[in-house]
């Protein structure tokens, strides 16, 4: 079951509003045979009282959704969402599916833990100013796994751990749409 987190800046969240939102993002839930059982944070933003700018993550057990939509009707933003989000899980079904549909207990962990926290280096010998740290959970898993992952965040670079060699590596995505692989080794 979907529990909803719903703030608006510049925008009054009305329950007509909260209303539609949650009526419209349950929908994905069908796709999901135990149930999402997760929270849908959802961040309404308006630009001039004109555009809208809706921005939806739902972390779960093993996957982290991730869609945002710009739109001068908010209503079809949040509709337009709702089919990005759609696609995403079709897209990551699939490929599990595929992926590990001959490989006997073989499980995917996408697990993916984020602390927001904010600080700034003391170093008085350069001023590099850190304004946002995360914390993952790296599992182990392989490449391609690793790239969808990293779409699905609509991140350009994905850290984890490869499920091969256990050491931690880096999948991002090159300025002409292909991807790259940084190999780490303990030395």
């Amino acid at each position: 079951m979907l529990q909803f987190n719903i703030r608006g800046e510049n925008i009054e969240v009305t329950p007509a509003i909260r209303d539609h939102i949650e009526k419209k993002i349950e929908k994905i839930e069908r796709y999901f045979t135990d149930g999402a059982n997760a929270t849908a944070m959802v961040n309404l933003k308006t630009y001039n009282h004109s555009q809208t700018k809706v921005e939806v993550t739902i972390p779960m057990k093993n996957l982290t959704l991730r869609a945002e939509e710009r739109h001068d009707d908010l209503y079809a933003a949040i509709d337009l969402i709702v089919s990005k989000l759609e696609r995403q899980i079709r897209k990551y079904k699939t490929k599990v599916n595929r992926k590990f549909r001959d490989r006997d207990g073989m499980g995917v962990s996408f697990a993916v833990a984020e602390n927001d926290t904010r600080h700034q280096s003391e170093s008085d010998e350069e001023d590099f100013t850190i304004v946002r740290t995360k914390q993952f959970d790296l599992k182990p898993m392989d490449e391609e796994e690793a790239v969808l992952q990293m779409n699905m965040l609509g991140h350009s670079f994905f850290v984890f751990t490869d499920a091969e060699s256990n050491e931690t590596n880096i999948v991002y995505k090159r300025k002409d749409g292909s991807y790259g692989l940084i190999e780490t080794s303990a030395q």
